[in-house]
């Protein structure tokens, strides 16, 4: 109504596509990135405007332009979340060539700034301060889609449960802000050595999980070697003092026993804790039969 113009569109755009978040005018949900219009609008820091698409070497070939909607006129801004990354466009359609004037133009910039508020609002309240990851309700909105998807299409998902070993010790004697430094590390490695499609989350604490999608059990495994292996480097390349250890249990979804992520959460962290305890076991062993052999040294001397 603002504008004048028969769609309006707040599109959040990922590395294959934009989805249509919040729309006006159009009946399709999203589409590819390749086709987009928000995909080049992003790569700008103001409003990207087109007078008409048919003159645009960039889109005049587009099939948004020769089929329907028939774009014409289109003008985005950019919305930016927490630490100024750009993830979409508010951004206006018209099927007619037109531009916008510099008071329609900061007009939409003002409607911007509204909507990265509303996604501020969100992220806040599904995002971890520290570590940038997904909070519990954040991880368990994103889980439980991923499982409904999973149980539509037929195909396996693995649950994660990490627990990060003697994180109070890093705590007391190397400080509160080096415990911080480390479950950000942990953090990131999760994130580098994830799949995009994967969802991450800390539950609080030195608590992590990961929801894998399309994998097995066996695959899991090998993640959690990788995962080993890439703290490992990670401490080589910047050495603190310690070492980045976990103890992880890990479920196979289920969809007859596992009614939602919840369930899951509460299998995979027994399991977690059994591994820690059965862990914590081997290593008092080592330690008693190690005290045994010095013992018989010391006596045979």
């Amino acid at each position: 109504r603002l504008f004048g113009v028969p769609i309006a569109v707040v599109s959040l755009v990922d590395a294959n596509r934009q989805w249509f978040k919040s729309c006006v005018g159009l009946a399709a949900t999203g589409t590819p990135r390749d086709v987009s219009f928000c995909g080049h609008a992003i790569l700008n820091n103001g409003i990207m405007q087109i007078e008409d698409a048919r003159c645009d070497e960039r889109f005049r070939d587009n099939p948004l332009v020769v089929g329907a909607p028939h774009i014409r006129f289109y003008a985005g801004c950019p919305l930016r979340i927490t630490g100024g990354y750009k993830i979409g466009t508010l951004c206006l359609i018209d099927a007619v060539p037109r531009l916008l004037d510099d008071e329609e133009c900061g007009l939409l910039q003002d409607l911007a700034r509204m909507v990265e508020q509303e996604l501020s609002a969100v992220q806040q309240a599904t995002m971890d301060e520290l570590t940038m990851l997904s909070n519990r309700r954040g991880f368990e909105s994103l889980a439980q889609h991923s499982l409904n998807t999973c149980k539509r299409i037929d195909v396996p998902a693995s649950l994660l449960f990490f627990d990060l070993n003697k994180f109070k010790q890093i705590n007391d004697h190397y400080g509160h802000a080096e415990g911080d430094v480390a479950l950000k590390t942990f953090a990131d490695v999760l994130r580098m050595q994830l799949r995009e499609s994967d969802v991450v989350g800390r539950l609080g604490g030195d608590e992590f999980v990961a929801l894998l999608t399309g994998l097995n059990g066996f695959c899991a495994d090998e993640i959690v070697d990788r995962l080993q292996q890439a703290l490992f480097e990670a401490g080589e390349t910047e050495p603190r003092g310690y070492n980045i250890e976990f103890s992880v249990g890990q479920v196979d979804y289920n969809v007859d026993r596992h009614v939602s992520i919840g369930c899951m959460l509460a299998e995979a962290d027994k399991a977690m804790y059994a591994n820690k305890r059965a862990a914590g076991k081997r290593a008092t062993l080592v330690r008693h039969r190690q005290h045994a052999e010095t013992a018989q040294i010391g006596i045979s001397a």
